[in-house]
């Protein structure tokens, strides 16, 4: 009786402990359940690749071993991008496409996205030479076929291609690079016979030809924005109210904050007022006109306010301070990107010189 009496208070006090900690969960659901949804959607995802690459392969290890090799690559640009100071998400995973990451907010300069580019092939190239080690250690066949798997994806990743990782590292390098990306992608093309990747080089050039095809004016950019003026404003200073079809260009100063955010002070000379225009990424400003008047009644006032349209005319700034890489920083890139794939290649001969069925060159 006395057992029974004290299983019953346990089993009570277990009740308790679970019905309390419910109630804390419940209590701080909207922390938790957002947690809960950042981790199920990346883990959905790559449970869901297993399967795929598993039922392609025939061997769920060898499905698992690719997912693995994927997800330590991208390991590598989530660090890398974190060492920059910029938020990231936990990889998203594609069945045969492999994975990604969003990024919330963008490098503002090529040796940044080529530093974040290049740390998903570097930490691939490793967890690649890991598996490689312990299969060779222990003669694990399936171990050296992930490891060559590694070992070709995180080379494939290194041609000078957007938006694979060697297409971003190339404008750290050089950009002639590109040109190299768009030939060599050709015999890739007709080595892999692949879709997929004759999409992605379709996709480069057309990105090319938009770029450097095309004329400087194709590339331009219009923003609208608003100046609100007060009428009473424009009387103290003695100023004319503009009409509705009132049309001027208007002068304007431009630089770049602490945060290289691109401020724009527009000035309207005759009216003695200005607005400025925060832009987050930099341009080269032609023009900013006015194209349309707004008389705003209120009151007993004919007007109270009038609302002055405006568009800001430029293009893309990029060839300027974007590609600015110091000489030293391109030759470490340099040699880090062209060190690497050689590495890459290297290992792939030996594991291929290792007579492995499956495993072909």
């Amino acid at each position: 009786m006395t057992k029974s009496r004290k299983n019953g208070s346990e089993n009570k006090r277990t009740w308790w402990y679970i019905a309390m900690l419910a109630v804390t969960l419940a209590g701080k659901y909207k922390a938790v359940l957002p947690l809960l949804s950042k981790i199920a959607v990346p883990a959905g995802t790559m449970l869901l690749s297993v399967l795929a690459y598993a039922w392609v392969t025939r061997n769920w290890m060898v499905g698992a071993g690719i997912v693995a090799m994927i997800f330590i690559h991208e390991t590598g640009h989530v660090l890398a991008a974190k060492r920059k100071g910029l938020p990231v998400t936990l990889p998203i995973f594609i069945p045969f496409l492999g994975a990604f990451i969003a990024m919330k907010k963008h490098p503002r300069d090529a040796a940044t996205e080529a530093y974040i580019a290049l740390g998903g092939p570097v930490f691939g190239a490793l967890g690649a030479l890991a598996a490689f080690a312990l299969g060779a250690a222990f003669s694990n066949v399936t171990l050296l076929i992930v490891a060559y798997i590694g070992f070709f994806l995180n080379l494939i990743n290194l041609l000078p291609i957007h938006p694979l990782d060697g297409g971003r590292i190339a404008a750290a390098v050089t950009r002639w690079l590109w040109a190299a990306g768009l030939i060599g992608g050709l015999w890739i093309i007709w080595q892999l016979k692949s879709l997929l990747f004759l999409i992605i080089w379709v996709m480069f050039a057309w990105e090319m030809y938009q770029k450097y095809g095309r004329s400087g004016g194709n590339r331009s950019f219009v923003l609208p924005f608003r100046i609100n003026i007060p009428a009473e404003y424009l009387r103290m200073q003695g100023a004319f109210v503009p009409g509705e079809e009132h049309r001027r260009e208007l002068s304007f100063s431009t630089w770049s904050d602490m945060d290289r955010n691109q401020i724009v002070e527009v000035v309207w000379d005759s009216l003695g007022v200005s607005e400025r225009v925060t832009l987050q990424n930099q341009y080269l400003i032609k023009s900013v006109r006015v194209t349309g008047v707004k008389h705003m009644p209120g009151g007993d006032e004919p007007i109270t306010s009038i609302v002055a349209y405006c568009e800001m005319s430029g293009e893309p700034f990029e060839h300027d301070r974007y590609f600015e890489v110091p000489p030293v920083t391109r030759w470490a890139f340099g040699i880090a990107y062209f060190g690497l794939a050689a590495f890459l290649g290297a290992m792939m001969a030996a594991v291929h010189g290792m007579g492995i069925p499956g495993v072909r060159g």
